[in-house]
């Protein structure tokens, strides 16, 4: 379990590919202090630490991730936001984010406004997942307010400093993202359903 409040970055320095898995190397200023076993967000996927040093982390990623996400996308020198999971004796600044990515979404448009920056994405919605105005998302991993919430799209204000210490200042129109919607919207669709 996660709050969505980016903790550090990191950089991709070696991807390989094993028997359908990819395995990332990130170089990091937290590598250092994590433990094998340890879970972690990376752009808000839930990865297993599998090996780490002083300056890298290693992660696994399995078809299931790589397929609902945009892991199978990154390169080399590529920047991924990161998180350690909550302490049960910790402040929840954001939301319950679980690293469990629904789906990817597109940037539709990046406006910059007076001290902020609104970021548009639109996503498919086929898969019934949905925002509600001032509701909460997990975009990359960041826990966000949802602003302007319509049947495939939303927006997001961000404040400079998300701006400056996560992946938002990389992106631009037509960049994908990760998207995990509200668990407590999810619950309360499934209810609905029945």
């Amino acid at each position: 379990m996660f709050t969505g409040i980016i903790e550090t970055l990191g950089k991709v320095i070696e991807i390989e590919e094993k028997n359908g898995n990819l395995d990332l190397s990130i170089k990091s200023s937290i590598s250092n202090e994590l433990k094998i076993g340890q879970s972690i967000a990376h752009n808000g996927i839930c990865l297993t630490v599998v090996a780490f040093s002083d300056l890298f982390h290693k992660v696994t990623a399995v078809e299931e991730s790589l397929m609902k996400s945009t892991l199978g996308s990154l390169n080399i020198d590529d920047v991924v936001n990161l998180e350690r999971s909550l302490k049960s004796n910790s402040r929840l600044d954001g939301h319950f984010v679980q690293g469990h990515v629904d789906q990817i979404a597109e940037c539709k448009s990046v406006v910059k406004k007076d001290g902020s920056w609104v970021f548009s994405f639109a996503y498919d919605p086929i898969k019934k997942n949905m925002t509600v105005e001032k509701g909460s998302i997990s975009v990359d991993g960041v826990s966000l307010t949802v602003i302007n919430s319509k049947k495939n799209s939303f927006s997001v204000s961000i404040i400079p400093h998300t701006f400056e210490n996560t992946t938002f200042k990389s992106i631009l129109k037509g960049a994908r993202v990760n998207l995990e919607f509200d668990i407590i919207g999810k619950y309360i669709s499934k209810l609905s359903q029945i």
